[in-house]
């Protein structure tokens, strides 16, 4: 292979031609302030906001687009749904929860809101990193105002049960907040299941710098805003908004309704064949994760007896990650895996394969072979595979 093979697509995702094509025109032509509707361009360009909206509404399956809030991406949305709601609830109450395995922008938002007095409690996940339900039920107290957890884990893939978290978050009153970075575009999504939604751009083929939050209208969910300007988007988040970056969001889910049933048959396929042809040339290869529940473009692995980051160097042509995009700088395991209870030799020898739309079986079959001679020749030097 002379190029690159791109297998990262948990970190992101490239901008689909087809998002760039409907962007391109509101850079320059149609400039106008989405927010100054009081001539044409203004007009023209809040129109085209207004469709990109709807079209985020349909793919999550909102009962109104106006429950669609534009933002930069999915950290802001997260820190949105949780210091928003926290702050206009907490005459309510002050618990609130989440699990172990968040995303670390949701997690360092709980830990900002425990500073502040708040009463957090984190759930622990069983070994298939799915969250201990008779723990969360019995978590939810009158007192609790939020309860927030991931729909897929950006580095396992699991699939959290969203349906039971509802049912415990809707027998006590408690507000239920995804985030669903990893799984809008991916996976079928109910927004009537949830109070908040967070979603991101460039994870689903769409531009960097814009996501999204659902915020449930009936009944009304209310949130404090973390920052203050001219009140737009219901005054939850002030700016003016990025007009063809919200046209390019609006097309990435449009493109995702219309094509995830017959992309995610492919890339079952895919993943099927990868991990067969792993699993039938090397001992000791683990999966991380759910066999069941979980998307089919996410793949963890261990290989006992050597170093991640070692696979990586030995294959600088194939791009995968040892861990979360944000994480991947720190010499400590994954915070993931160590919830799920594996081994902290294990975890360090982990790497996270992600498959998408632009994939080719080619490339796996490379990818896959090329793994598999790193990996026998880094387990014949290494002392602990000795």
């Amino acid at each position: 292979m002379t190029r690159s093979i791109y297998m990262d697509y948990q970190a992101t995702t490239p901008c689909d031609k087809r998002v760039l094509e409907e962007m391109l025109p509101y850079f320059c032509d149609h400039f106008g302030n989405p927010h100054s509707i009081s001539h044409a361009m203004g007009a023209q360009a809040k129109e085209a906001v207004e469709k990109a909206r709807s079209q985020v509404s349909d793919l999550i399956g909102a009962a109104d687009p106006k429950e669609i809030i534009f933002t930069s991406g999915a950290t802001e949305s997260n820190n949105l749904a949780i210091q928003g709601v926290a702050h206009f609830y907490k005459e309510k109450g002050n618990r609130i929860i989440t699990s172990e395995i968040e995303h670390k922008c949701v997690l360092e938002a709980f830990q900002a809101m425990e500073r502040e007095g708040f009463d957090v409690i984190r759930i622990p996940v069983l070994k298939n990193g799915i969250i201990d339900l008779q723990i969360l039920e019995e978590a939810v107290n009158e007192r609790t105002i939020l309860v927030s957890v991931m729909t897929v884990n950006n580095e396992i893939g699991t699939i959290q049960p969203i349906d039971e978290i509802s049912e415990i978050c809707r027998k006590k009153s408690a507000l239920f907040h995804t985030d669903a970075a990893q799984a809008v575009g991916k996976i079928k999504v109910d927004a009537s299941k949830v109070d908040l939604m967070s979603i991101s751009g460039h994870k689903i083929y769409g531009p960097k710098g814009v996501g999204a939050l659902y915020v449930r209208l009936k009944p009304r969910v209310r949130l404090s805003p973390i920052f203050f300007g001219g009140g737009q988007e219901r005054g939850m988040r002030s700016g003016t908004l990025p007009t063809p970056l919200c046209v390019g969001l609006g097309r990435a889910c449009e493109i995702a309704r219309q094509e995830m049933d017959s992309e995610n048959v492919r890339l079952v396929e895919l993943k099927s064949y990868f991990l067969k042809k792993i699993f039938d040339s090397l001992e000791k290869v683990y999966l991380n994760g759910d066999t069941e529940h979980g998307i089919p473009g996410c793949i963890n692995l261990s290989f006992d007896g050597i170093e991640g980051e070692s696979i990586m160097l030995g294959m600088p042509e194939v791009c995968v990650s040892s861990g979360s995009a944000c994480t991947s700088d720190s010499l400590e395991p994954s915070y993931v895996l160590k919830a799920i209870s594996v081994r902290e030799d294990l975890a360090h020898s982990s790497l996270r394969i992600g498959f998408g739309r632009f994939t080719t079986f080619e490339e796996v079959e490379y990818a896959s072979s090329k793994m598999i001679e790193v990996v026998n020749r880094l387990r014949s030097m290494s002392p602990l595979w000795q």
